[in-house]
């Protein structure tokens, strides 16, 4: 069986869409399927959307979150949930292109363990996102030497590899790079991102910033070897200007006044902070994983039908 995982955060309007698509698609190709709906603490009818379709149809089962906990822990508690052979994480939205599904499951057949899908256009987006997110991807692929350029959220996963990434204990996932990290024979699928049916998109610049901070802190450390690295250039520069400054006090031609001093102590005040912040925020990391708090909260489940 194959499991749908579908997180869903304020998407009522799409969930009849999304399951009748899906599920046409995949019943289609004979492919025995279920689709594992995720309400991420949504504010509209989206989890009575998820109980209505449950009931009209076995194959599709709902949970719903306490309150939002994000994308991340959406994919990871369908994952949690789902009980097929092999699991494909999509959006809510389509902008995956759901008849990319059966081409992945083929694949799967054939022995891959994990079927990436990767992007071949981000559609239609601003220009600031798409800088936005080129920028992203070229420091966290720099960062952890996995080319995520053209990464997305949509892929296959056999259960083995399922199971592997549910037995990690740390509570912060940056699902596109673990997938990858864990390893498994592997092969890609090319998409092109579809718009949007109805709706708009729920990630604003401030919760793409978000998103960003969080999962490159998650997964490298390379902010702090910027730390280390800043440090060396500055000493270089401080080096340098040392010297300037004691040849001319040697030749007579010393500086008058503070703005040296000034400039100095500006530079060294404004590294220091800025490392201090990126510590700081790597020990606040470490204070969530100590807590061991869970990463969700389910509240509701559908109740599983006779098929």
């Amino acid at each position: 069986m194959l499991s749908v995982i579908i997180p869903a955060f304020n998407e009522e309007a799409m969930i009849p869409i999304t399951a009748k698509t899906i599920g046409g698609i995949l019943e289609e190709a004979q492919i025995p399927y279920e689709l594992v709906f995720v309400n991420d603490g949504s504010k509209d009818e989206t989890w009575r959307r998820i109980e209505a379709e449950a009931e009209k149809n076995s194959s599709v089962r709902g949970i719903s979150f306490s309150k939002n906990f994000g994308k991340e822990a959406a994919m990871m508690a369908g994952l949690s949930y789902a009980g097929g052979e092999a699991c494909v994480v999509i959006d809510c939205d389509l902008q995956h292109p759901p008849e990319k599904i059966v081409e992945m499951y083929r694949l799967w057949q054939q022995g891959y363990k994990v079927v990436e899908g990767v992007k071949l256009s981000r559609g239609k987006e601003g220009t600031f996102h798409k800088w936005a997110a080129g920028m992203f991807y070229a420091i966290i692929s720099k960062a952890t030497s996995i080319d995520m350029r053209n990464a997305s959220d949509f892929k296959l996963m056999d259960r083995q590899v399922v199971d592997t990434i549910l037995k990690m204990p740390e509570k912060q996932f940056f699902f596109r790079a673990i997938s990858s990290w864990v390893g498994y024979r592997s092969t890609t699928v090319e998409f092109e991102v579809q718009e949007r049916m109805v709706g708009e998109t729920k990630w604003s610049v401030k919760s793409l910033i978000k998103y960003a901070v969080t999962n490159i802190t998650s997964f490298s450390s390379a902010p702090l070897q910027l730390v280390t690295l800043s440090g060396i250039v500055f000493f270089i520069f401080a080096l340098v200007l040392g010297v300037q400054t004691l040849i001319k006090f040697v030749m007579g031609n010393a500086l008058e006044g503070f703005t040296t001093v000034i400039m100095l102590q500006l530079i060294t005040g404004s590294i220091l902070m800025v490392a201090i912040g990126i510590i700081g925020y790597y020990i606040a990391k470490i204070y969530d994983e100590v807590k061991e708090r869970p990463r969700f909260i389910v509240e509701e489940e559908t109740v599983e039908k006779e098929a």
